[in-house]
């Protein structure tokens, strides 16, 4: 029988609440001529993305000061609170600032450091992924990972090539020459996908904790796999150098023997 996470209904009705939140903020912007500016690592970052974390973060100190955060744009506090929220307002700011729909809010809360609670919501066509125990959700109607197994059918996603360094590059090149075919630069959409059963592997590389976290229990309670790309699982940390989801075992067995420093 499969445990369920021990986390109260009122920290759910936050995360929903805070999905909508943010999404009232981030729509009026959206195809806009928004100001663009580049953080301390080059990474762009508008008024939408910061007003959006912003007021997800009034949210929490006004509900539960107790919690920590972890966000995107302003930072880490109370880290080690029993509960800590991780909030990436807009993942994919990129596609945002362009106009394409392959963003969106990223919300995940920890329980003593591990992902109990996932959601992906997109402020504009208005999917909502959720996720918690083994529950995944889009748009509250129950969700599964595909059941390919063979490397040859699957389809490989990743959200940036220039996040890989030569050798991860190399890597990924050997994984692409496997499968069926292979898309980029969808964000956070495509570990929708992946939950959905559209896609069958999603490969990241130099990835924050914002970036993942908020995926892991969709993934999981999907039917998903996650680990590095040595197969093994991630660790209560801020940053990946390497991040593997797969729809399932037979897949995520033959992607790591590909990806891995000892394949």
């Amino acid at each position: 029988m499969t445990h369920e996470p021990d986390c109260p209904p009122p920290y759910l009705a936050l995360a929903h609440a805070m999905a909508d939140a943010a999404a009232s903020v981030i729509r009026p912007h959206f195809r806009k001529r928004v100001v663009v500016d580049a953080k301390a690592d080059s990474s762009p970052v508008t008024i939408a993305d910061r007003d959006a974390e912003a007021t997800m973060r009034r949210m929490i100190e006004a509900q539960y000061p107790n919690h920590g955060i972890r966000g995107e744009e302003f930072g880490a506090c109370r880290t080690d609170a029993e509960w800590v929220w991780v909030l990436d307002p807009i993942d994919g700011t990129k596609s945002f600032i362009s106009g394409s729909l392959a963003f969106g809010t990223q919300i995940a809360l920890l329980h003593r450091g591990k992902p109990v609670l996932g959601m992906i919501n997109q402020p504009i066509t208005g999917e909502r992924w959720f996720g918690i125990g083994s529950s995944a959700t889009l748009n509250e109607e129950p969700i599964r990972t595909s059941e390919k197994t063979a490397l040859g059918e699957a389809i490989l996603y990743t959200s940036a090539l220039e996040q890989f360094d030569r050798a991860r590059h190399e890597r990924f090149d050997a994984l692409t020459a496997k499968v069926r075919f292979t898309r980029i630069s969808h964000d956070c959409y495509a570990a929708g996908l992946l939950a959905l059963g559209g896609i069958d592997l999603l490969v990241e590389s130099n990835v924050f904790d914002y970036d993942i976290l908020p995926q892991m229990p969709i993934i999981l309670a999907a039917g998903g796999i996650v680990t590095d790309w040595d197969g093994q699982p991630l660790a209560d940390a801020t940053r990946y150098d390497t991040v593997l989801m797969a729809a399932n075992a037979d897949l995520h067995r033959a992607a790591v023997k590909i990806l891995s420093r000892l394949g």
